[in-house]
């Protein structure tokens, strides 16, 4: 049976990966989702939930050229711009979703994406993953947005033991220092798609692997 981690323990562990991750990643705050406005990036989420950043990318490309306003999203033609978004997957809800949060942007919120989990959340489409995303690209705010990878790795090293994403949210709130709670999702996310793959983690190439307690099960 392995020897349970203190806390000391935990914490020294947490500091030499988040000190790994910045040296092998940077500290730069990245968005992967490609946008020029608070409004374009929430659409961008709301878009990208089961699927691709890349797809949600080149999709908006020509979206956001044929509604270049906040007013044109929340008056679109529902058919219309479902055949404008069909390639991105769930592409009935996502548009239904789209102009019910466009218009609540411009009705509630003056024409400006709110800054609060609150506010955000209330809006279609909205959880606390779209929610966090925004704080944390828009407003700077320190905020932990889980999504699959980070979930997946955050397990794996033993930073969390939920299944939920709110959970592992609050989880690792409590072990992560706050200035790095942002910067976890970035390199998490690239961790992910570079060594560490749900079917096929690439172990010992991992510059993790000493951390990680998943390592020595590959």
């Amino acid at each position: 049976m392995a020897k349970r981690e203190t806390k000391a323990e935990l914490k020294a562990r947490v500091d030499h990966v988040l000190a790994a991750l910045d040296q092998e990643y940077g500290t730069e705050y990245v968005c992967y989702l490609n946008h020029e406005t608070p409004w374009q990036l929430l659409i961008a989420v709301i878009m990208s939930a089961q699927c691709t950043d890349a797809r949600v990318n080149i999709v908006t490309a020509d979206l956001f050229k044929k509604y270049d306003s906040l007013e044109k999203f929340a008056n679109a033609d529902l058919k219309e711009l479902e055949n404008d978004i069909h390639s991105i997957g769930f592409y009935h809800m996502k548009a239904k979703n789209i102009i019910s949060c466009c218009r609540d942007l411009v009705t509630r919120f003056g024409g400006e994406v709110p800054g609060t989990i609150e506010e955000l959340t209330s809006l279609a489409g909205v959880g606390r993953k779209t929610a966090n995303v925004i704080r944390g690209n828009i407003y700077n705010e320190p905020s932990i947005v889980v999504d699959t990878h980070v979930k997946r790795i955050s397990r794996k090293l033993g930073f969390a033991k939920a299944e939920d994403p709110e959970k592992i949210e609050m989880e690792l709130m409590k072990v992560l220092p706050k200035e790095h709670w942002i910067l976890w999702n970035i390199q998490i996310i690239t961790l992910g798609r570079s060594i560490c793959f749900a079917r096929s983690p690439k172990c010992k190439e991992c510059f993790l692997r000493e951390y990680c307690p998943s390592a020595a099960l590959h």
